[in-house]
């Protein structure tokens, strides 16, 4: 990840996952070190019927944050793609068979170019940030 001067390490991001772009049903937390790391030092998933709602998620997820020193957070602010991963859930290169609204849209087979601009964004660049202060 690139620097971001007003970024301070180490730096979360979470991206929301769902069946469809309304719902969220998964969230993917990553933990970078630094500016430098390409790699997360760490990654957790959480899964739930209506994660949004979900006192407990909530407060896995903060600890979570909170063991690692996080002091920045970045968040998608859309559903980034179905909760089902490519190479675990179904084959690489194919459409996630329990997802039809995804189809053609993610994963290494994607035909979808709604992406393509933001294929060389880094985190200085991305025009939606969410701040959390954590204690």
């Amino acid at each position: 990840m690139a620097g971001n001067p007003r970024a301070k390490y180490p730096m979360a991001t979470i991206a929301p996952y769902g069946p469809d772009d309304k719902t969220v049903t998964k969230l993917a937390v990553a933990i970078f070190q630094s500016p430098q790391d390409t790699d997360s030092i760490a990654l957790n998933r959480w899964v739930a019927a209506d994660i949004a709602a979900s006192d407990p998620i909530a407060r896995r997820m903060y600890q979570f944050l909170k063991a690692y020193g996080v002091k920045t957070v970045l968040t998608a602010t859309v559903v980034v793609g179905c909760p089902h991963e490519e190479g675990a859930d179904f084959p690489v290169g194919q459409d996630c068979p329990f997802c039809p609204f995804w189809k053609g849209k993610q994963g290494s087979g994607s035909s979808d170019s709604r992406w393509d601009p933001l294929k060389e964004v880094r985190v200085e660049k991305l025009g939606f940030q969410y701040r959390f202060w954590l204690p």
